[in-house]
């Protein structure tokens, strides 16, 4: 057996989820090491093995399942997951992370892997389901506020799920495949009319669409911060893949979806007191950007989305270790009460100054090359036509309120007034993982040398160009073009944080989109109170029915003469049980069980319905 061989049986969720496994049973130290090597093999695997379908089955009678789908999507983002996994368990094990902590997390990340080389919809039902499961437990393993925040989690990513799965059978049910672009007119996405509709809002859920995205940063901030660090690179990230699964020609409603995310994420961020809900929102508007490419679905536009997923993946965990380590060592979460703080932690602050530059697309870093490419696809004067006029300034404003959002949280955490703690800076494990994933966020992004390497990883892109059968262009980020447009928006922001700091800092205004959870808690019991008091009443009705039938057949000669008499006071009898005129007093106590109310009920609806037919 040759080594690529080896390498198309080397199924990457299996590996991780067998050390999730390993992880339970070993010392903690050989665990974590175990979990990281394993994510490890999953980023040579991902960057090795050729384009293909592997391990292809049958499932539940179901023929040409591929588990193990390898194509320049899948391995982009496996290499991204698998690159910055590997990072974020060391950064666990040093910060104090559980054993049982971590196997759920590895359990987590294999689920997101297995959904990142799915090749068909069923598989990817799957591993949705299984990532949505793994991810809850994972945040509940914390306790305290995680435990409620995480059921408002399980209930969305359940609606999400099931939308999807919903979306997945009509699929089948009108082209009778699974497979990828099977069997759809055009030869690709999932199929049109109704299963497009079920899978755009089940999709939206975990993509965070504008409306769907409470759940984001109601449960980000809640767990261990380790925890937070996963969660952060791992669901919004797959499920942004599985966006361009099912709309590979994109559609101006998600492109311009992707417009209000970026806006709506950055402008409740900007109010965000916690450090870890303001990047949680900072998540939303980050995808904004990739939603959009997709969205306008060009090629450009798919590959600066595709590149933009995967810096992502980098400078969004890259941000919630360097928070993480902040609340570590000083125990708050509120940014306003902290400062100063670079002296005392020096290497977490250079840590977040390299997320930061990356998040805001500094040139020099990889978040300028791809959040650049899907500027370009949106601008009318670059490669987008008018109809995306508009969507290219909600970007712009979208960039520049990332910019203001980072001014502040670095101003305040780290620069402002004299620090009046005394802590100490990461753990060398921590440092070990910021520095590794802070050094691929800088050197993808460097002027001639670093940004092909990072292009030429991007689906639709050749060394530095973008080609297609009927479209070629080539790429240039430090064009000046480009670089009078960063200069533009560094301007505008920097002036900007100095007008509204202090206004800034006396707002504290909730997200009105955070109606959904009172409203999901009052309607949700109040349905279930309604259903149960129907429930009873009809019960009540029935059991009462049966008895006054079961008196009336022992005591007719009773019943006769109350009928008779027009005494409705007779029922009174009934419970006093009074024999009349050879009648004699019922024995049962008639108090049916709801199950065997259920189970009657049914019965007699079956005979019912088999008469009718």
């Amino acid at each position: 057996m040759t080594e690529l061989d080896i390498l198309t049986h080397a199924y990457p969720p299996l590996i991780v989820f067998a050390a999730a496994l390993f992880m339970l049973v070993l010392p903690r130290v050989l665990g974590y090491a175990l979990g990281a090597l394993s994510l490890a093999a999953v980023t040579v695997i991902a960057y090795l093995i050729p384009d293909g379908a592997y391990l292809t089955t049958t499932f539940l009678g179901f023929a040409d399942i591929q588990p193990f789908f390898v194509d320049e999507f899948s391995r982009l983002v496996g290499l991204g997951l698998g690159f910055l996994g590997t990072f974020a368990v060391i950064y666990a094990y040093s910060s104090g992370a559980s054993r049982v902590q971590g196997a759920f997390a590895l359990a987590y990340v294999a689920s997101a892997i297995g959904a990142t080389f799915a090749g068909d919809w069923l598989v990817l039902v799957f591993m949705w389901e299984l990532m949505a499961v793994t991810s809850t437990v994972l945040i509940w393993n914390y306790g305290g506020d995680a435990i409620r925040s995480g059921y408002r989690y399980a209930i969305a990513h359940g609606i999400g799920g099931s939308l999807l799965l919903f979306a997945v059978t009509a699929h089948y049910a009108q082209v009778g495949e699974f497979t990828y672009g099977a069997g759809v007119a055009d030869g690709v996405g999932i199929a049109h009319t109704v299963p497009a509709l079920l899978a755009v809002l089940g999709i939206g859920v975990n993509v965070a669409f504008v409306g769907f995205h409470t759940w984001l940063p109601d449960t980000y901030p809640k767990p261990h911060f380790a925890t937070s660090v996963f969660l952060a690179a791992f669901t919004t990230k797959t499920s942004a893949l599985i966006l361009y699964r099912a709309f590979p020609d994109g559609h101006l409603y998600l492109a311009y979806m992707g417009g209000l995310m970026a806006v709506y994420g950055v402008v409740f961020a900007l109010l965000q007191h916690d450090m870890r809900a303001l990047l949680s929102y900072h998540i939303q508007a980050q995808l904004g950007y990739i939603v959009a490419g997709i969205g306008i679905g060009s090629a450009i536009g798919i590959a600066g989305a595709m590149g933009h997923l995967f810096n992502n993946v980098l400078y969004k965990s890259l941000l919630f270790m360097a928070v993480g380590v902040v609340i570590y060592r000083t125990g708050e979460n509120d940014l306003y009460k902290l400062g100063g703080l670079w002296k005392e932690m020096p290497l977490t602050a250079i840590a977040f100054l390299v997320g930061a530059l990356s998040i805001t697309a500094v040139p020099g870093f990889s978040g300028f090359v791809s959040k650049g490419m899907v500027l370009d696809a949106a601008d009318p004067g670059y490669y987008g036509g008018p109809e995306y006029q508009a969507l290219y300034w909600l970007l712009f404003i979208g960039a520049i309120g990332t910019f203001l959002s980072f001014i502040k949280l670095g101003f305040y955490v780290f620069l402002h007034g004299p620090s009046d703690r005394t802590v100490k800076d990461a753990e060398t494990g921590q440092t070990v993982a910021m520095f590794s994933v802070g050094g691929a966020c800088l050197v993808l992004g460097l002027p001639i040398i670093g940004w092909p390497v990072f292009t030429d990883l991007l689906p639709l892109v050749d060394g530095s160009a973008v080609v297609t059968p009927d479209f070629e262009t080539t790429l240039h980020p430090y064009s000046p073009g480009h670089l009078f447009d960063f200069l533009v928006l560094a301007t505008v922001s920097v002036v900007g944080f100095k007008i509204i700091r202090k206004p800034l800092s006396k707002l504290d205004l909730g997200d009105p989109a955070m109606f959904v959870n009172p409203a999901t808690y009052y309607v949700g019991r109040g349905s279930m109170v309604a259903v149960t008091d129907t429930y009873r009443a009809v019960d009540a009705a029935a059991v009462g029915l049966v008895r006054q039938v079961y008196w009336i057949g022992n005591n007719p000669v009773l019943a006769v003469d109350a009928l008779g008499r027009r005494m409705p006071d007779w029922m009174v009898e009934l419970e006093e049980r009074q024999p009349a005129d050879g009648g004699r007093p019922s024995t049962i106590h008639l108090r049916a069980s709801i199950g065997l109310t259920v189970l009657i009920l049914t019965v007699i609806l079956t005979i019912m319905l088999l008469l009718l037919v």
